[in-house]
């Protein structure tokens, strides 16, 4: 058994955070639980805005300060990456076979982040598409084992069964023809499973995990900066120096990247448009609806009931709870600041863990409920 210390110790005390809250503290949450629910019906964009519009693309003797427009270039991003990873299997180098695909294509090159890092589409070569889909099912799997297999059982009984359904529907996107080549998905599923899949006393298959979606997917990196936050408040210098060497081991890779994209890119490459659109809220609302189950729903209740997931994971407790909640609203505002409504597909990095949080959401409405009745913790 591992001793519990520090903050993260008094918080695991504390249980179900929402048991403990003052009456009117309580009646404060569901209200802004309400109001952000009802909030959500209005300001979800709607599903035409959050894909990109046809355009047409910028000709390749643009200037180096072009921007690239927002078409669906030549089957759209799926089939770029398929194309790279097929030259790439024929034995083209990396670099040269994705930055010519972006150009023909219409994609820009400019930053080097807009070219997307090599370690999937070298597995893709490797084992095919339809390889990493089968990977992608085990990790779905793996996970949903890490979920039963927690220190801190994962809720109830109930819920663990409800949560283990959740994380099979999100993972069996999988079976999608294109989904061997979408990073964020499979990032996601990496993120996932290093969810589940801490313990304190077993943390370094998160840490594999991790790793693993940070050579998928740049912006994966958020999840590992919280992680490292969360090490070192608890006073976890091991667990906080293996990921310290992992940033730096990213940060290495990184450089070689852009290394790579900058020998391979060619003066009249295109330039993107940038991440600056500030497109709000409503941009993680409108995606959730749309990657997921909320799609056969209208769009005035799949976006409140996008919403429910968070509060689900905010009312479970613990640092599993605590990480989650923290991790799921970072992804939301990272979205709300930067992401183009192109770039919706960014919440699949939330995804399928954030989905979860909806078996957790009746028992964590029902004690706010119960909190703002006045009934005490130790009545319910």
């Amino acid at each position: 058994m591992i001793a519990r210390s520090g903050w993260s110790g008094r918080w695991d005390a504390v249980g179900r955070p929402f048991l403990h809250l003052p009456r009117g503290a309580a009646v404060l949450v569901l209200a802004l639980l309400a109001a952000a629910m009802a909030w959500s019906a209005v300001a979800s964009l709607p599903a035409g805005r959050i894909a990109p519009a046809p355009t047409v693309a910028a000709p390749k003797t643009a200037a180096l300060t072009a921007t690239a427009p927002e078409p669906r270039r030549a089957g759209g991003d799926m089939a770029l990456y398929a194309r790279i990873a097929a030259r790439v299997a024929a034995g083209e180098g990396y670099y040269a076979a994705a930055t010519a695909e972006h150009r023909a294509s219409g994609y820009p090159t400019r930053p080097f982040v807009a070219v997307r890092l090599p370690p999937l589409a070298i597995v893709q070569a490797a084992i095919g598409a339809d390889g990493v889909r089968w990977l992608a099912l085990a990790l779905t799997a793996a996970a949903i084992a890490a979920l039963w297999r927690r220190a801190v059982p994962l809720g109830t009984l109930p819920e663990r069964l409800a949560a283990s359904i959740l994380l099979a529907l999100g993972g069996a996107a999988a079976a999608s023809p294109v989904a061997g080549y979408d990073h964020d998905f499979v990032a996601g599923l990496l993120l996932t499973f290093a969810l589940l899949a801490w313990r304190p006393d077993r943390w370094w298959p998160a840490l594999g995990a991790a790793a693993a979606a940070l050579a998928v997917r740049e912006l994966a990196v958020p999840f590992v900066l919280l992680w490292l936050a969360f090490a070192c408040a608890a006073g976890r210098r091991r667990e906080a120096l293996a990921l310290l060497a992992l940033l730096g081991v990213f940060g290495l890779g990184m450089w070689l990247h852009f290394l790579g994209v900058d020998a391979a890119r060619l003066p009249g490459d295109l330039a993107s448009q940038g991440w600056n659109a500030r497109a709000g809220f409503g941009l993680p609302l409108a995606a959730l609806g749309e990657l997921t189950g909320l799609r056969f729903l209208p769009p005035k209740l799949a976006a409140p009931l996008a919403i429910l997931p968070l509060a689900g994971w905010a009312g479970l407790g613990g640092r599993l709870g605590l990480f989650a909640t923290l991790w799921f609203a970072g992804v939301a505002t990272m979205m709300a600041l930067f992401a183009r409504p192109a770039n919706y597909y960014w919440i699949e990095l939330a995804l399928p863990a954030y989905a979860l949080g909806l078996a957790f959401a009746p028992r964590a409405v029902g004690e706010l409920l119960r909190r703002a009745a006045g009934v005490s913790a130790r009545q319910t």
